[in-house]
């Protein structure tokens, strides 16, 4: 019987890389329901191929839309609209799998809906163990939710935990983006266009802008934390500009395990699809002979200092995890807008991480208090900051 699956953020990148490995694997699995924010043209097509038997988009008039294109190519699928509607899809009993492939803090409500209903969980949405990785995983522990993560990092980490009770260490490895051997007085001239034209993935304009900043790195380290119940002083990172090497397990008798391939996120994507089995993915062969050399260096964090961020708000506690978060997405926001520059970016973080009073985290509603305050001292900032 094939897996039935929800996929939330059908027609981002992460999107794109899911739906062509069920295309190449159509025995295995069933597309349930696609989701989306914006980009009707792009689900309106990805229901013409899939069928999915329900849709989620964010606005009404959206909704109504795609319903009558729908209609008239002659599909039966039910379009619904709105978080609420997403949530309660989300945890739903008629699909087996949640892929959640939504970017930002707006995946984290349909996230742990999914997490409370006890689902297997492909986990593309960092932001949700950033933002909640304590209350996460106790949640996914006592509903029984098993949680496969599909980044390449965490997945390579995944796939080398042959025995947690003896991991002396983990390896996150970095590409270091675009810009890790420029000169650092070059950065403040840094365009969007340049900021998202990353040289090994393709991505996002949020995400590829966090590569930039090395802050994607830096919440890949929270969300290790978390995933792996590794103390962070166990977590270390390590720059690799070819991207071959995902990331690798130190244990205490000094073996290191690496998970190596190209990168192309349909090799972790396919590894967490079928888990435990393996599956046809789609990406090219691996040819070590042609790459020839691989290398490793360790980040500069003065040049990083979005990396340095992450790692004190993580060892701060989880209101300033969730403050980083916020104050991180307006700050990207503002800067693809070119309303701020790029290295204004980790200033604006900094100002938020210095001058919002933190609170006690209890609660999903607690977390979305503290992202809303965190906004909020971002929005100001920026206002200063703007040109």
């Amino acid at each position: 019987m094939s897996q039935r699956l929800l996929v939330l953020g059908s027609t981002g990148s992460i999107g794109d890389s899911i739906l062509d490995v069920v295309a190449r694997n159509p025995e295995e699995f069933t597309v349930h329901g696609l989701t989306a924010h914006r980009r009707m043209d792009k689900l309106y097509q990805q229901c013409l191929k899939f069928r999915p038997v329900l849709a989620v988009v964010s606005e009404p008039h959206h909704a109504i839309e795609l319903q009558a294109h729908l209609l008239a190519a002659g599909l039966r699928t039910e379009v619904y609209c709105g978080v609420d509607a997403l949530c309660a899809i989300a945890g739903a009993s008629d699909h087996d799998t949640v892929i959640a492939a939504i970017v930002g803090a707006a995946g984290l409500l349909p996230t742990m809906s999914a997490v409370r209903a006890g689902k297997k969980i492909l986990l593309a949405n960092k932001e949700a163990l950033v933002m909640s990785g304590a209350l996460f995983m106790q949640l996914a522990n006592l509903s029984g939710a098993t949680v496969v993560p599909v980044d390449s990092e965490h997945n390579a980490i995944f796939q080398c935990l042959q025995d947690p009770r003896g991991v002396e260490r983990l390896l996150l490895t970095a590409s270091g983006g675009p810009f890790w051997t420029w000169p650092e007085q070059a950065l403040a001239a840094v365009t969007p266009a340049q900021a998202c034209a990353h040289p090994n993935w393709t991505m996002g304009r949020k995400i590829s802008v966090d590569s930039a900043t090395m802050m994607n790195k830096g919440l890949e380290v929270i969300e290790a934390r978390w995933l792996f119940d590794i103390e962070v002083k166990r977590i270390d990172v390590l720059i690799h500009p070819q991207s071959i090497v995902h990331s690798m397990v130190v244990y205490q008798d000094q073996s290191v395990l690496a998970q190596l391939g190209n990168p192309d996120m349909r090799i972790p994507i396919a590894h967490a699809l079928a888990y435990p089995r393996r599956i046809p993915s789609g990406a090219l062969p691996l040819d070590l002979a042609a790459i020839a050399t691989l290398t490793f260096e360790r980040p500069d964090m003065q040049r990083f200092p979005c990396l340095a961020l992450a790692l004190e708000a993580l060892k701060s506690g989880a209101e300033a995890c969730v403050m980083l978060n916020g104050a991180n997405e307006v700050a990207v926001e503002a800067f693809l807008a070119h309303r701020i520059r790029f290295t204004d970016i980790w200033g604006v973080i900094e100002h938020v991480l210095q001058g919002t009073p933190a609170c006690s985290i209890n609660s999903i509603d607690d977390v979305l208090c503290v992202d809303q305050q965190a906004r909020r001292v971002g929005a100001q900032v920026i206002g200063q900051y703007a040109r």
